[in-house]
């Protein structure tokens, strides 16, 4: 079970905003509220599909998701306008109860957004992505985030197969490309850290 003081207090004395909130649910309102016409970028994330922040927030405020590609544009070209956009928002694959945040990725997107460009970023965090040290973190998104989303995109990779730990494969399909370590918050913009107590995405 995370430790949410010890995590809050890393992540506060890192430089971050921290909200805790018990459900997703409860988080998705929270962020509704916070972003208004404003352009808003998603990061390719399975927690904050879980919430259903897209229409919430597209419902007022242009909002940029490359598996919500609008017409005319093609994923690329929405990729970049969601890396460009004022606010970002995602998820991660793994954080440790000393404050830093990793993630993995495949294009960079997610991790370029995350560093540098949106004046705030928003990370969304499952009580599931929560891992006692940076070790342990890194490990997790390497053997438990990367394969589940591989399986779940029906990638042809040898950890899709059963998605229980990583090959470190040399498949051209293979998601695990890019790793991304925040030990302090990026200088620059606001972040903010949303813990829930409830388990979403991988």
């Amino acid at each position: 079970m995370a430790n949410w003081t010890t995590l809050r207090e890393n992540l506060e004395r890192k430089g971050y905003r921290v909200q805790h909130f018990a459900t997703g649910e409860q988080a998705a309102m929270y962020l509704n509220g916070q972003i208004d016409g404003a352009t808003v970028g998603f990061g390719g994330s399975l927690t904050l599909h879980q919430m259903h922040l897209f229409p919430l927030l597209a419902a007022h405020n242009p909002v940029f998701c490359h598996d919500e590609t609008p017409a005319g544009m093609t994923v690329m070209q929405t990729r970049t306008a969601a890396a460009r956009a004022e606010v970002y928002l995602s998820s991660v694959n793994g954080i440790s109860e000393t404050g830093e945040i990793v993630n993995i990725d495949h294009t960079g997107n997610r991790v370029a957004a995350i560093s540098y460009g949106p004046a705030r970023v928003y990370l969304v965090v499952g009580a599931n992505k929560v891992a006692p040290t940076l070790a342990a973190a890194i490990d997790r998104a390497r053997n438990i985030a990367a394969p589940r989303n591989a399986q779940r995109l029906h990638r042809k990779t040898p950890c899709a197969i059963q998605a229980d730990k990583c090959y470190d494969c040399q498949s051209s399909e293979r998601i695990c490309r890019n790793l991304s370590i925040l030990w302090e918050k990026p200088a620059g913009a606001a972040y903010e850290v949303v813990l829930l107590d409830e388990a979403l995405g991988y």
